[in-house]
């Protein structure tokens, strides 16, 4: 099924945010990758999965058993609110000149630093 047009995601790179659903359901990371056509995010310390290298000395990788965050869907994540540290949605608020910002369903507070 091929999708056309481009998807938005509400959560950026770089964001606070707590896993709501899953094995790491509660823990709170900053993210790190988003692929919004993919629905697709990447939360330090959250999904860690276990992957085994081969040494590869041209590009000075070792061998072993490396440790690293996979992908999570982005409905299992929500941002944290600025204003008291608890999950919250994100809704867009649309200003006179026509500037978008991001802020919390829950306080009000604006989530993009300007």
């Amino acid at each position: 099924m091929a999708q056309t047009g481009t998807k938005r995601a509400k959560v950026r790179k770089g964001d606070q945010v707590v896993v709501m659903a899953g094995r790491d359901k509660g823990k709170r990371g900053r993210v790190l990758d988003v692929k919004p056509a993919e629905g697709k995010v990447k939360v330090e310390g959250v999904g860690v999965i276990k992957r085994h290298q081969r040494p590869n000395p041209g590009a000075n990788k070792p061998g072993g058993i490396i440790e690293r965050e996979a992908y999570v869907d982005i409905s299992n994540v929500q941002l944290i609110d600025p204003a008291d540290g608890t999950p919250t949605r994100v809704r867009y608020e649309v200003a006179a000149d026509g500037s978008k910002t991001r802020v919390a369903s829950g306080s009000g507070q604006a989530l993009d630093k300007e």
